[in-house]
């Protein structure tokens, strides 16, 4: 053999012996690299995680059952949600499908204690509820409130809530669109929602939804998904919504919006729709109400039995009405005592009537 090859094979079989020689002995932990200061992002994110979490509840709720045999009476799971710390007196708010049905439930704070909640009311056609409970004066602070009025698409939110039962999740997103609607119990919609990206899954309802402020902006409550999973598109209840609904339940234990006093029906506005016309029909007029007041006019029914078209309602300040539920949105958002000016369609002329709301009952 050459010199030549032999300094080939000496070359061939030390390379790997030399690698053996200067690797790090087997079993030790690799070096770790130092990574530097997080990302302002990250940073935001963190602290916006941190300062609300403790005030972010989870909520389990039962439901009392009567076996048929035994006659006997015993408390089984029936879910559960989301929930924050509203005010300084123990209130929590939720979503009314969260305890809805339910008989007793359970809201465990951040730090692992619990309490039984009472209900203090509900408000279905907004799915919102708020609880009490007797945490003494060591309750989490609540969380600081936000305007959803000033809320621009685009911007980023923050959810926290507790979904598949994995307490206390952070999710991510932005504002993807705002005023939807969704279908809500008993027939009616929940309307001007906030619409999401952020993940929102079962267990999620009733979660603060935050801005990057750190301030509440809606209440998460459902999200659209045929798999019933996260697909990019939850709602939320705006804050707006919750800040005038929320003081009512606490005060009487449910929600009154202010009152016109006319009734009105869907069948009334499938006869006009028949018609070719659009608004809500003015089917009675409460003595002494708003209304009456107002010299609103209702429908009558002749002697035999045809339908005399009265007052109908187009508009409420502008903003065109085409049915009884634009109506009840109209009002929903107003307070007692406000002014509104009435579209109304009289003997085929439209007039503007001038409306003082009253309390609702």
């Amino acid at each position: 053999m050459t010199l030549a090859a032999i300094l080939v094979v000496l070359v061939w079989r030390g390379v790997p012996l030399l690698e053996l020689a200067l690797r790090e002995p087997a079993g030790e932990p690799r070096v770790v690299v130092p990574r530097g200061d997080l990302a302002a992002d990250e940073q935001t994110t963190i602290a916006i995680f941190e300062g609300a979490k403790d005030s972010v509840v989870s909520i389990t709720t039962e439901s009392r059952v009567v076996d048929f045999w035994t006659r006997n009476a015993y408390d089984v799971p029936r879910g559960s949600g989301s929930g924050f710390i509203w005010d300084a007196q123990g209130h929590v708010v939720t979503n009314n499908h969260v305890i809805e049905g339910a008989t007793a439930a359970l809201v465990r704070l951040a730090d692992g204690r619990a309490y039984p909640a009472r209900l203090v009311g509900t408000a279905p056609e907004h799915d919102l509820a708020v609880l009490h409970i007797e945490a003494g004066s060591e309750r989490p602070l609540p969380l600081a409130v936000g305007s959803s009025e000033d809320l621009q698409v685009g911007q980023g939110v923050f959810a926290i809530g507790n979904p598949f039962g994995l307490d206390w999740t952070l999710t991510t997103g932005i504002v993807s669109s705002l005023d939807r609607e969704i279908p809500g119990k008993r027939g009616t919609m929940i309307r001007g929602l906030i619409q999401t990206d952020a993940a929102i899954n079962p267990g999620n309802s009733g979660g603060p939804l935050l801005d990057s402020a750190g301030r509440l902006i809606g209440v998460n409550t459902a999200i659209y998904s045929p798999s019933g999973s996260s697909a990019g598109i939850g709602f939320a209840v705006p804050v707006d919504t919750v800040n005038r609904v929320v003081p009512q339940l606490i005060a009487t234990g449910r929600y009154a919006p202010p009152v016109l006093g006319v009734s009105h029906d869907p069948r009334g506005d499938a006869l006009l729709a028949r018609a070719g016309m659009a608004g809500v029909m003015v089917l009675d007029v409460t003595p002494g109400s708003p209304a009456d007041a107002a010299g609103l006019r209702p429908a009558r029914i002749t002697r035999d039995g045809r339908v005399t078209l009265g007052d109908v309602i187009v508009s409420i300040d502008g903003v065109a009405v085409k049915n009884s539920e634009d109506l009840r949105a109209g009002l929903d958002v107003r307070q007692a005592g406000d002014a509104i000016e009435l579209g109304i369609l009289r003997n085929d002329r439209r007039i503007e009537v001038m409306v003082t709301l009253a309390a609702g009952q």
